[in-house]
């Protein structure tokens, strides 16, 4: 997947979940600082990219994301690790 594709996905899911606008979402904004994320909108966030990505992030590579440009990051290394399976979810 390109990393162009990657950018502007990350971003519209930062976008929606944060509800910032979008010229605010660029590689350097930091998450809580400059984008106003909390605790729980960054849970979220994580989620909603696992759904967007079909691929699964651990707590650890969620907390070490700091930034837009360490998501894209996260995402373009799972991606080029091939898809993987999320844990199936109870019915």
């Amino acid at each position: 997947m390109q990393t162009s594709t990657i950018d502007n996905r990350v971003s519209k899911v930062v976008a929606d979940v944060l509800k910032v606008q979008p010229d605010r979402i660029v590689p350097c904004a930091r998450l809580r600082e400059d984008l106003g994320a909390d605790s729980l909108d960054l849970a979220s966030l994580m989620m909603d990219l696992e759904r967007e990505f079909n691929g699964s992030i651990s707590d650890e590579e969620a907390q070490k994301a700091a930034t837009v440009g360490d998501i894209v990051a996260l995402i373009s290394a799972m991606a080029s690790a091939g898809p993987t399976q999320a844990a199936p979810t109870a019915s």
